[in-house]
């Protein structure tokens, strides 16, 4: 059972099969399973990271990933400003891009933060809005945007940003596309983008 089914029978006394539906329902309908246990069972959301996604055991997940950082070194950032975009708590961000050997190449990140409430995450355009803030964007059609949520692609697409939707290989294509760019690998991006790429 994953570890945030888990939360789910331990704090909301449901068996496993209803956890997993209740947890995929909360992710659906809010793009975060803690939005969706801070608003209808007053669960605390740091309490929720020091039990889930700090209990992960991510060093034995995550390994440096040398292509990923060879293409991130290849961004040309004259014209483009590396930034992280994500609905987990700052220091499982910092954990991950850590883990991956990637963490000094972006200038700065935008989270959930789990200690403000109400939650502030994705796919919400205030989440979209404070990122544009945090990273100094000067207007929304300046953004690229690259995940592999179809909702959080859906609403970026929706407030202007050129959006990718990343669709690992194996994985089912959506039926309706969530944005004008679907890739299923990352250097993709010098294909559609090559004007954010050294030369």
């Amino acid at each position: 059972m994953l570890a945030l089914d888990k939360f789910f029978v331990k704090h909301l006394a449901l068996n496993s099969q209803d956890a997993h539906m209740l947890h995929q329902k909360y992710y659906k309908e809010y793009g975060l399973a803690i939005e969706g246990l801070t608003r209808h069972h007053k669960i605390d959301p740091l309490e929720f990271n020091y039990e889930v996604d700090d209990a992960l055991p991510l060093d034995t997940i995550l390994k440096p990933d040398p292509k990923l950082r060879k293409l991130l070194e290849s961004l040309d950032t004259s014209k483009v400003k590396p930034w992280l975009l994500t609905n987990a708590y700052i220091n499982h961000a910092k954990r991950v891009v850590k883990l991956l050997g990637i963490d000094d190449l972006f200038e700065g990140v935008t989270y959930c933060d789990y200690g403000q409430l109400p939650l502030v995450c994705k796919p919400s355009q205030e989440m979209y809005a404070k990122a544009e803030k945090e990273a100094g964007a000067s207007s929304s059609d300046q953004c690229y945007f690259v995940d592999d949520s179809h909702l959080n692609c859906k609403h970026a697409h929706a407030r202007g940003w050129a959006t990718v939707h990343l669709v690992e290989p194996g994985l089912q294509l959506p039926r309706i596309p969530a944005s004008r760019y679907l890739i299923s690998n990352l250097e993709e991006l010098r294909v559609h983008f090559p004007h954010l790429f050294k030369i």
